[in-house]
């Protein structure tokens, strides 16, 4: 069996997502006994088009051909965006960050994005966060031969042709980056073997995961087109590891496991048809877990909120045990899918919850401020060195503990229980990342003599005696 089903957006309630992605599919497997990889990463697009159905993506490939994210430095100017001087214009990421502008990665973009909205109340309009993403400035014929397609898209729906006009954008949920557990047999060079049965194959034998319902390729922070990867490199491998696996011999399973897990699914079935009225409303409880999600599981994270966050989705889970429906019909009831979906998503919702609460650092998308690592403080020469050597100090033993992946299992409460996968990164070793911080190029510059340090040591880093660990 081979699951290409795509990830878990309706969790969030609404996503850039398709509105089939549910993660039912994924969440049965994972509450039969499949493991589950780096559930909290969860990636936030900084630019979609806000909608009361779903959020509809507003390509990247905006901002790759030049177009420029701003708001008015007035809250809330009320002229049209096309009359406000340039002087009074704030372009925030070029500001801030001079030599990537525009183009910082997607984590950096939606959190400055979300920071300038409500932090700095910045918001283009009061009751609705958004910034303007503006390509005004391209000629229209530049415009509609390479992002012809997105801006129709955009006044489809928001009725503003934006050759002419800024757009209006806000982040949104994107990717899953986590998914089931897969495997991979290593090839010599480092790579997946071809044609091994262990490529992409999940923790329950003979069930395979391709696409963005498995874990394996993007870490903490998808890049930009990497959904090709999964899209297309996964299934290459998977097809021929399928073969391989077909072509061994198993005994096959009784008829009376299979009797017996369909008369179980028809039993639930009709319990839940037969529900009389004056239950819980599972459209309103998706509402609520949709609100709950996207209010602390995705931008920023604390602690607090996500431990609370999850006793709360625990009760909505209760809940929606106590669900009736308002069609009880046995013919293309929706009433009845979307509500056995529902049930699926809670799984789901907890895994992220409680991996998210337990990582504390920042990475990637996942970002926690209690747990960032400043810049450099100090102006004086010798003491941004000695900065930069306990930034790096603490950036390695970060590395230590939390470069693993999160490997989640169903446990036989409900609860999910976390344990950690060690990261082969014996090809590209971590590196920091320093897009913005100030004192960077000081760190950089350490690091890069550490690194030879280690050449010359036979691949011993040359360590400080005294190092500051990650904040536990």
């Amino acid at each position: 069996v081979i699951l290409a089903t795509g990830g878990c957006g309706l969790v969030y309630g609404r996503s850039t997502m398709s509105m089939v992605c549910t993660g039912s599919a994924v969440s049965r497997v994972y509450q039969a006994g499949a493991a589950y990889g780096n559930g909290e990463f969860i990636q936030v697009h900084p630019t979609a088009i806000p909608g009361a159905d779903k959020l509809r993506l507003m390509s990247e490939s905006a901002r790759g051909e030049g177009g420029r994210v701003w708001v008015p430095r007035t809250p809330q100017d009320t002229r049209d965006p096309r009359t406000i001087p340039e002087a009074e214009r704030f372009y925030f990421l070029e500001e801030r960050y001079p030599k990537y502008m525009n183009l910082v990665p997607r984590d950096i973009a939606t959190r400055e994005i979300f920071d300038i909205c409500t932090t700095d109340g910045l918001s283009v309009e009061k009751d609705r966060l958004c910034v303007y993403l503006d390509l005004t400035h391209i000629p229209k014929e530049t415009l509609d031969r390479k992002l012809g397609g997105i801006l129709d898209i955009y006044e489809k729906f928001q009725g503003v042709d934006p050759r002419t006009t800024p757009m209006k954008i806000f982040p949104a949920v994107h990717y899953s980056m986590g998914g089931l557990w897969v495997d991979y047999e290593r090839s010599p060079t480092g790579g997946m073997l071809e044609g091994s049965p262990r490529n992409q194959q999940t923790s329950l034998p003979g069930l395979y995961a391709i696409g963005e319902c498995d874990y394996q390729y993007h870490g903490a922070n998808r890049l930009g087109a990497n959904s090709l990867l999964s899209c297309i490199f996964s299934g290459l491998f998977c097809a021929a590891g399928v073969q391989a696996s077909a072509g061994a011999k198993r005994a096959p399973a009784a008829e009376s496991l299979y009797a017996a897990a369909l008369r179980r699914e028809e039993e639930r079935h009709e319990a839940l048809i037969q529900r009389r009225g004056g239950g819980e409303n599972p459209y309103g409880i998706h509402h609520e877990l949709g609100d709950l999600m996207t209010r602390v599981a995705t931008v920023v994270r604390r602690n607090d909120q996500l431990a609370a966050a999850y006793d709360e989705v625990c009760a909505l889970e209760e809940r929606w045990r106590r669900c009736s429906l308002s069609d009880t019909g046995n013919w293309t009831n929706q009433n009845v899918v979307f509500t056995k979906s529902l049930g699926d998503m809670f799984p789901l919702a907890k895994l992220i919850l409680k991996g998210a609460l337990l990582r504390d650092e920042c990475r990637g998308a996942h970002y926690k401020p209690d747990f960032e690592m400043p810049g450099i403080a100090a102006t004086d020469p010798e003491g941004k060195r000695r900065e930069a050597e306990e930034w790096c100090d603490r950036f390695e033993a970060n590395t230590n503990k939390w470069l693993k992946s999160t490997i989640a299992n169903h446990g036989a409460d409900g609860h999910p229980q976390i344990t950690y996968e060690d990261i082969d990164t014996s090809l590209i070793p971590p590196r920091p990342r320093l897009y913005g911080l100030v004192g960077g190029e000081v760190i950089e510059e350490v690091w890069r003599e550490r690194l030879r340090a280690r050449e010359v040591n036979g691949g011993q880093v040359a360590t400080r005696e005294v190092g500051v660990g990650a904040q536990s």
